[in-house]
């Protein structure tokens, strides 16, 4: 009769003795796979949930930059290059400089390639009394914007006024019955109009602007501007110290101001919208990480608790088995059997069992996990994520761990059995 045989007639001889192994088996190793199924599948939903956290925050940041953006160009000009000894006490109270600095500045930022402002504008300010009209305005002598050097050239915000010609505010044009295409003087010097604003509500209604060369011949003021206007980029929003330092590295005869607006208010809360949405980000990996740091605490526990448990009982089942057939070891002895082959009889009858309860037990701990992975998480994703967490290598291994540890368990009272004296056995019976 072969060992094999002879193991199958035990088993079913002896079917409670070895169901209480089997079950002992059955619940370590679903224990030990279903504690490392809940660890992987953690890691997949926290992968997920950090995954769909950072594209909503990238989503959102794109529609805060470009919100950001639209709401600096409604802004306009918020960043004025003054002359050093320009008082800002009086800028503040007349709105435009009463010193002058070189027109030759605004190519000296040109082509340093200035990255923390974006379209830079020269001008000519001064308040003037319009003889020919008996008003006092605001004259402004400017041209289009300096040529952008860096790589992503943006379309100026300011078309540039021809020479020959005037733009004017809502309140002049209307006061005075002016229409484009009329021509009118100005400190003597001819001029057509061809553009009139809206009204705005400030200044600008009361301003004309003209062409800068002749803005500068009417004023005696040749080759120079008082003020240069540009438009912060995002990388400088609300850093206003890295402008002036970048700027007055280049031109250190200047002084930069920073219109504050609502709108420069708003840009900066969707800032602050957007370092909370990173900060929630970071609070979430902390939670995710702490609650990881549990589960494998309880697993560290639970693994070893249960292996140990089901070796123990499964060592005193087969020491139990061992007393039970001192007699059928004996004749067996008689018969011709070797310590050998009574050796490998026992511990193929514990390879047996550890593989069964092995593999019974990894589908159960496969499942169970799946199901508390599911109700832990209380989302629809859970459920996905605890099945692509079914690691058919994890399986094969806890099959033949638990064979291993089954026969190790057995492998004393085996050798007991191996080792006893037919003579004596048969004497004792």
């Amino acid at each position: 009769m072969t060992i094999w045989r002879l193991v199958a007639k035990e088993i079913l001889h002896r079917r409670l003795s070895f169901a209480l192994g089997l079950m002992s088996v059955v619940l370590a190793a679903g224990a030990s796979v279903g504690a490392l199924t809940l660890l992987k599948a953690h890691d997949l939903r926290t992968r997920q949930i950090l995954g769909l956290k950072e594209a909503q925050t990238q989503q959102r940041m794109a529609e805060l930059a470009d919100d950001m953006r639209k709401a600096m160009l409604k802004l306009g000009f918020n960043v004025v290059i003054l002359p050093k000894s320009q008082n800002l006490g009086d800028w503040y109270a007349d709105d435009y400089a009463a010193n002058s600095m070189p027109e030759d500045y605004i190519r000296r930022l040109s082509e340093a390639r200035i990255m923390t402002v974006r379209h830079l504008l020269p001008s000519l300010q001064q308040k003037v009394k319009w003889p020919e009209t008996n008003r006092t305005i605001i004259l402004i002598g400017t041209r289009g914007e300096a040529p952008d050097l860096t790589k992503d050239p943006k379309k100026p915000m300011v078309d540039p006024v021809p020479p020959g010609t005037m733009v004017l505010g809502y309140e002049l044009h209307q006061s005075l019955n002016i229409n484009v295409g009329d021509k009118l003087k100005l400190l003597g010097r001819e001029f057509e109009v061809i553009k009139l604003h809206a009204e705005r509500g400030s200044k600008d209604d009361i301003t004309a602007w003209i062409n800068l060369r002749e803005a500068q011949e009417l004023l005696d003021k040749k080759g120079l501007i008082n003020a240069i206007l540009a438009v912060e980029c995002r990388c400088a929003w609300a850093d206003i110290h890295k402008v002036r330092a970048e700027i007055t590295r280049i031109l250190p005869d200047t002084r930069v101001v920073e219109r504050a607006s609502k709108a420069l208010a708003r840009a900066e809360a969707r800032a602050g919208i957007a370092a909370e949405a990173k900060a929630s980000i970071a609070r979430e990996k902390r939670n995710r990480a702490r609650l990881r740091r549990e589960r494998e605490r309880l697993a560290a526990i639970l693994i070893p608790s249960a292996t140990v448990a089901c070796a123990a009982w499964v060592g005193l089942l087969s020491f139990g088995n061992v007393r039970e057939r001192r007699a059928e070891i004996g004749v067996l002895r008689a018969l011709g059997f070797s310590s050998r082959r009574i050796l490998v009889m026992f511990l193929s009858k514990a390879a047996v069992m550890g593989a069964a309860g092995g593999a019974l037990g990894a589908v159960a701990g496969f499942f169970v996990a799946r199901r508390l992975g599911a109700a832990l998480a209380d989302a629809p994703a859970a459920a996905a994520t605890a099945r692509a967490t079914f690691d058919p290598g994890l399986a094969v291994l806890t099959v033949i761990a638990a064979a291993i540890i089954t026969c190790l368990a057995s492998w004393i009272p085996a050798m007991t059995a191996a080792q006893q004296d037919p003579a004596v056995v048969l004497q004792e019976e």
